[in-house]
């Protein structure tokens, strides 16, 4: 096997990715030669390069058209990145049930959707076919403010696991738990540029990650590099965070 991640001619679906950490893996995508089809609500700008179609994905007649357009279009659909997600803060006790609702259905229920219809899809191509869930490392710690999104976020890395068994051997299901992301919205959620590099500063490497960077580790877990890559979990949040007691700690250290 050739070391290399190339998806020359791989017909792919990149879920909101337009903007932020879905921008970056949609340029992944299209940097290993993959024919790139992105859906989102929301028109993007005039010299966005990749095909674009409208879809809300929490919508199953509107997924359904959405895969169906895919096959008609390019043959065959051969990777699914359930990217679209997010959640405003929100204090748990004041939220109302229907804001909560909304963020499990776009967190939870919409990648279910989406890989309902593109397994649909897989499982009668002599190929099959990779899905990778765009996850969050809210999903395995304390997520106040958003706390719908985290467990929604940790329903969607179980789905992941359910559906690899359930689906294989034709579909592949991973998902990428993704750390703290450089996007045009970082300075929303960690505040100036100055909170942007504290808040990366807490990171063992020392950053926040760059859209790219998760779009590159997306590629891996859809090429072939990853055949034998199933049900898994990709952490991508640069070793996570520095143990908080440590900078607590009075303890000396002793020659």
């Amino acid at each position: 096997m050739a070391l290399e991640l190339r998806l020359d001619g791989a017909v792919v679906l990149v879920t909101g990715g337009v903007r932020g950490v879905g921008l970056g893996i949609t340029r992944a995508f299209r940097q290993a030669g993959a024919r790139v089809v992105v859906c989102g609500r929301t028109q993007p700008e005039p010299q966005f390069e990749a095909e674009f179609l409208a879809c809300d994905v929490r919508e199953p007649e509107q997924v359904e058209r959405l895969i169906d357009g895919i096959v008609r279009e390019h043959g065959r659909l051969d990777v699914v990145v359930n990217n679209a997600g997010g959640a405003p803060i929100a204090e748990a006790a004041t939220a109302s049930p229907r804001f909560h609702s909304k963020i499990v259905a776009l967190n939870l229920l919409a990648p279910l959707i989406v890989a309902q219809s593109a397994n649909a899809v897989m499982q009668q191509q002599d190929s099959g076919g990779a899905i990778v869930n765009v996850s969050s490392v809210s999903g395995s710690r304390p997520s106040p403010g958003t706390a719908s999104y985290g467990a929604a976020k940790a329903g969607l890395d179980n789905l992941t696991t359910s559906l690899a068994v359930e689906w294989a051997p034709k579909v592949r299901v991973n998902a990428l738990v993704v750390g703290m992301v450089r996007t045009e919205r970082a300075e929303l959620h960690y505040g100036d540029a100055a909170g942007v590099a504290a808040v990366g500063a807490t990171v063992p490497l020392g950053r926040l990650a760059e859209p790219d960077e998760i779009g590159a580790c997306a590629v891996f877990l859809a090429s072939p590099l990853a055949s034998y890559v199933s049900g898994a979990t990709l952490v991508v949040h640069g070793g996570g965070e520095v143990p908080a007691f440590l900078g607590a700690s009075t303890a000396k250290e002793h020659s």
